[in-house]
């Protein structure tokens, strides 16, 4: 395993839809309680050494008209949400400084701006964390790796709604893609940073 090395101002926290409507779900292996109090740490972290927080949150439409709407074996449902279901937890501190990214669909790549603000900010190197493992975690590291950027995952930063799901992606996806370290491996090397 490589040693991680963070260069701050290239470096950016993505937390993955930590809001109000997904963290009441059920998930494993981590409990959405521990995964928030993990991605705080590294957000505290980040903020300290001048690296970029970004906090990602997905929601619809009033209408629901920019859903996906596919033919799938066991497609997604979603009732109506509550009206602060998007809603950022406020375990994250939000600060004026943090980008905050609404996405439509599983990754934060697509449709949104995220490639725009990390790029004009020459931030080439991601730790991602948040809720699902599996669903939006995955799919932003997916684009990212497509996108060349580099990438250490916080494994016990994240959780999902299966056992296996989590453990599929953080053995068999992430260790191809990227980095996968602890929480605590993360921040002690952005604190070695300065």
């Amino acid at each position: 395993m490589s040693e991680l090395i963070f260069e701050p101002c290239r470096t950016a926290v993505v937390v993955i839809d930590l809001q109000k409507g997904i963290v009441a779900a059920p998930v494993t292996p981590h409990s959405a309680s521990t995964v928030a109090a993990k991605c705080a740490e590294l957000l505290a972290a980040a903020r300290a050494v001048g690296a970029q927080p970004v906090l990602v949150h997905v929601d619809r439409s009033p209408d629901g008209g920019d859903a996906l709407k596919v033919t799938a074996d066991d497609p997604m449902r979603s009732p109506a949400p509550p009206p602060d279901w998007s809603e950022l937890i406020p375990e994250l501190n939000r600060q004026p400084g943090d980008i905050v990214i609404l996405k439509r669909q599983w990754g934060a790549f697509y449709g949104t701006e995220l490639d725009l603000q990390l790029r004009r900010r020459g931030l080439n190197t991601i730790i991602l964390c948040g809720i699902s493992t599996e669903i939006g975690v995955e799919s932003t590291a997916r684009d990212a790796y497509e996108r060349g950027y580099e990438q250490v995952f916080a494994a016990d930063a994240m959780t999902a709604r299966n056992a296996d799901c989590h453990a599929n992606t953080i053995t068999r996806i992430f260790p191809r893609i990227g980095r996968v370290r602890s929480t605590a491996e993360i921040v002690a090397a952005l604190r070695a940073a300065v």
